[in-house]
């Protein structure tokens, strides 16, 4: 990441092919292909890190093995297997780059997308779409952002579904490749 030391940081999401995540806060994500469900499983180990929500996490219903989960939530809330966090992302960042890790996911939901996308530390984001509808449900983003991508790759996922690869633009003028 170009604003947190060495940190890499990336939005990992699934979407139907009308944009939504899920049809709401406690839908499964039982819609999603398999072939996405080894991509999300190997590209969040290889990771070590996923962040998520209070709702992301209640949905998944256990920690993501071989992987550091991170759930915002109150310090209230009693889970097992996981670290229950409150900070601000830049500081979370500092704090698990601080412990050795290099690279975080970030799986959701909705209102965890924002806050990472809006305090700007997204450098990658990593979007299956599915070759279904469904008509309304959650968005990707749970309020407006001005974001700019560069596409960096298109792979079939199977018959139907795709994965793009987006590289976030830090900067409205930011031309890298």
């Amino acid at each position: 990441c170009r604003t947190i030391g060495g940190m890499k940081t990336f939005l990992i999401a699934a979407l139907t092919a009308d944009g939504f995540i899920a049809r709401s806060s406690d839908h499964l994500a039982d819609w999603t292909s398999k072939e996405d469900k080894v991509f999300f499983t190997k590209r969040t180990k290889q990771a070590g890190v996923v962040v998520m929500g209070l709702n992301t996490y209640k949905t998944i219903g256990r920690p993501l093995g071989g992987r550091l989960n991170v759930v915002y939530a109150p310090a209230t809330e009693r889970l097992i297997g996981v670290e229950l966090t409150q900070r601000e992302p830049a500081d979370l960042l500092r704090h698990l780059e601080s412990r050795g890790y290099k690279e975080v996911a970030i799986i959701g939901g909705s209102t965890i997308y924002t806050l990472f996308m809006k305090a700007g530390l997204i450098d990658t984001v990593y979007l299956t779409v599915e070759p279904l509808f469904f008509g309304e449900g959650l968005t990707l983003f749970a309020d407006s952002l001005d974001a700019r991508l560069k596409l960096r790759k298109v792979k079939k996922m199977r018959e139907d579904a795709i994965l793009l690869e987006y590289q976030v633009k830090k900067e409205t003028n930011d031309t890298r490749d």
